[in-house]
């Protein structure tokens, strides 16, 4: 790459930095956070503003540093993810909880297949959706996005539908538990319940918080509903390191039943590898005010690349993509999400 390739691609970044420091801004709006949106969302909606506006008026040499945002800057931010969880979270939630989130995930997986097929969309964007709904929202899209190889579109208008059923959830939930639709399930029933259905990390707690204020206005003390949803939920985002690897080997099968190159998502065992490492460093002694700061630093880092990286992918999404992109994925998001919300809650009934 010469000087002036590298200078392009370095404003493609600074320009992805720039939205990405205005989306973080803009996150702390009391507005925003009353909705719960992460600065990862703020983050893709200005770049399809960016994309339907100025795009056209800014140089087609800034596009390679756009995309490097896009691929290896999400890589980077999927890889650090991992410094966020723990293997001991998985010990403090029980069998029952684990069993359920795998049901949740495979069950969800298989069913966007099934109904991406009925409804005939295409594949990949029926995986995308499927896999933002299975496991943890948009990061698990943009996780599963260098696996499946899509275009950029695709990948936002899954995002768009987490955004869109993962918001419904977070408000719709405790209203259920307010109204005693979910008097049947234990506190620790809720609790899985929350975790192991809502699609966002950040929906998990709201709703969580907002349920477990609920239950102490009823009387029940101490319920720990908004801790044991969000481990629940921690459990799913530790699925999408095996789920990558099982979906590049089912996509590495050529259409005519023969093999075609099978690219292993190497940074999904880093993510996992980030985790041990983060299980480890409990294990040895550190303070726990040096591990919470050493955490909270590389989680704000982590944060920022992964909204870089959505930004970058709403920047090469237009309205005319979604237009081609039709209603179908949004179908298949609801078709998904009764499922999430009515055999959630029968699993959580019936085994915890």
């Amino acid at each position: 790459m010469n000087k002036g390739s590298r200078g392009d691609v370095l404003h493609g970044i600074l320009l992805i930095v720039l939205f990405s420091f205005s989306a973080f801004y803009i996150a702390e709006f009391d507005f925003v956070k009353s909705l719960s949106l992460s600065p990862l969302i703020v983050g893709i909606i200005l770049g399809m503003l960016y994309a339907n506006s100025l795009r056209n008026k800014l140089p087609e040499t800034w596009v390679p540093g756009i995309k490097f945002c896009s691929k290896t800057i999400l890589r980077t931010g999927v890889v650090l993810y991992g410094f966020k969880l723990t293997f001991q979270q998985v010990l403090d939630v029980g069998v029952s909880a684990i069993t359920i989130d795998c049901i949740i995930v495979v069950g969800t997986l298989l069913l966007g297949i099934l109904f991406g097929k009925l409804i005939k969309l295409d594949s990949q964007t029926a995986m995308m959706t499927a896999t933002g709904s299975s496991i943890c929202g948009a990061a698990a899209v943009l996780g599963a996005e260098p696996v499946v190889r899509c275009e950029a579109h695709k990948t936002a208008v899954a995002v768009t539908t987490v955004v869109i059923f993962g918001t419904l959830s977070m408000f719709l939930y405790p209203i259920m538990y307010r109204l005693g639709w979910l008097e049947n399930l234990s506190p620790q029933g809720v609790a899985v319940y929350t975790g192991s259905t809502l699609h966002e990390v950040a929906h998990v707690v709201g709703a969580g918080n907002a349920i477990e204020t609920a239950a102490v206005a009823k009387g029940i003390s101490d319920p720990g509903i908004a801790d044991a949803a969000t481990i629940t939920k921690m459990i799913r985002v530790m699925l999408l390191a095996p789920v990558l690897v099982v979906m590049s080997l089912f996509l590495g099968k050529g259409g005519d039943g023969g093999k075609r190159k099978i690219t292993i998502p190497w940074f999904a065992f880093y993510f996992l590898l980030a985790i041990g490492v983060n299980s480890l460093l409990g294990e040895i002694g550190l303070s726990e005010k040096v591990l919470t700061a050493g955490r909270n630093f590389i989680g704000n880092i982590d944060t920022f690349l992964l909204t870089m990286a959505m930004t970058a992918l709403g920047a090469e999404t237009s309205i005319d993509k979604f237009r081609q992109a039709g209603a179908k994925p949004f179908i298949l998001a609801f078709l998904l999400y009764i499922w999430l919300v009515g055999g959630g809650y029968l699993l959580c009934r019936y085994m915890i």
